[in-house]
This record gives C-alpha cells, structure tokens and sequence, in this order.
C-alpha cells in the first residue's frame, strides 16, 4: 500500500466514522419495532446524518487544498451533498407524518428551536437551489455567497438540534456534538474570513 493510498484511507475511515458513529448511537440505543414508535425513532437519524456530512464539509473547507491532492474532492462534494438533501428532506417530512401534518402542532415542543430549525433549513437548501441552476449567471456569479448562506444553515441548525435533539441532551453524543458545532464554527470563520483575508494580503504582495 503506497503512502498516498494509505492516506486516502485513513481519510474516507475517518469521514465515515464521523457520520455513522452518531446515527449508530441512536440506533443501538433504541427498540426498533414496526408500529407508531417506529417513525418518532427514524426520523432524528436523518437529522444526525445531515449535521455530521455537513461538518465534514465545513472542516473540508480549511483543509480544501492539501485534500484535493488526496481524493477526488468534487466527487465527494458531490455524493455527499446529496445525502445532505435527502436527509434534510425526509428529517421534518416523517416529523410532519407523524403530526399528521398538523402544522398548529409543529410548536408545541419549543417555538424558539423549531424557527431556528425551519430559518437553518431554509439557507441549507439555498446550496441545491443554487447547484440546480449553477449555470444560470445570478446564481455562478454568487456560487461563494450561496456556500456562505449554506453555511449559516449549518451553524443555526447546530443549535437547532442541540436544544431539542433526544440523543443531544447529555452524554458523548452531547460532547461530540459541541465539539462538531464548535469547530464547525471556527472552520467556517476561517474559510470565508480569514483564509480570504490572507489570499487578498498574498496577492496584494505579489501585484
């Protein structure tokens, strides 16, 4: 095994373990039957899933450069986000289906967290509408505006699902779950602040 696909696995091992390690948790942690209780215990999966790819796409920016050496960066980009949107899109319609879509009922838990949860989902989808008509000129001249908005999705629903995850609320999957949102947030204030400050510094010293 040569060192860079040595490397290349240790990278895909480590993106995997962080999205299903979460998922895994909930899943083990729970009795699975096929009655009223099955959905109420699927739908936070989708929720865990979402969050952690979406991590993994915040550190992915820092870290952009030396990983497009590594993998096929816009491949994973690309499958990753994906899920991402399916995920996105089964979490709050199977927590409706369980409502029976009664929309009155959508606050009943904490009206705080839910509209940050519905304001997160509406600048997490900006990224497919975006991607959907990346061709057209008002959307490929503010692709970097629609990733930063995407990104402010990520950072609102970290609190989101911190305040009203079941699986959130104490122990490891609490402390990982901060040190995501955390680092998730320093990842994205590097990415689109300091790491664009440093690029417009060099080649300003260059010019």
């Amino acid at each position: 095994m040569t060192k860079k696909t040595m490397i290349r696995t240790l990278i895909y091992a480590f993106g995997y373990l962080a999205v299903l390690y979460p998922a895994s948790v909930r899943i083990l942690n729970l009795e699975w039957s096929l009655d009223s209780t099955f959905l109420s215990n699927l739908y936070p999966i989708f929720g865990l899933i979402a969050f952690s790819i979406l991590w993994l796409h915040s550190i992915s920016g820092v870290f952009e450069s030396w990983l497009r050496k590594q993998i096929d960066f816009d491949s994973y980009v690309k499958y990753t986000s994906t899920i991402v949107f399916i995920s996105i899109i089964l979490h709050p319609f199977i927590y409706l289906m369980i409502l029976d879509f009664n929309l009155g009922e959508i606050f009943s838990v904490s009206r705080l967290y839910i509209w940050l949860g519905i304001i997160g989902w509406l600048l997490l989808i900006t990224y497919d509408i975006g991607k959907a008509f990346i061709h057209k000129g008002l959307f490929s001249r503010n692709w970097n505006k629609i990733l930063l908005i995407s990104t402010l999705g990520f950072i609102i629903i970290f609190f989101h699902s911190l305040g009203l995850g079941s699986d959130l609320q104490s122990g490891v999957l609490r402390k990982l779950w901060i040190f995501y949102g955390t680092t998730g947030i320093i990842s994205t204030i590097y990415t689109y602040g300091l790491k664009r400050l440093l690029s417009a510094s060099n080649a300003s010293g260059n010019d």
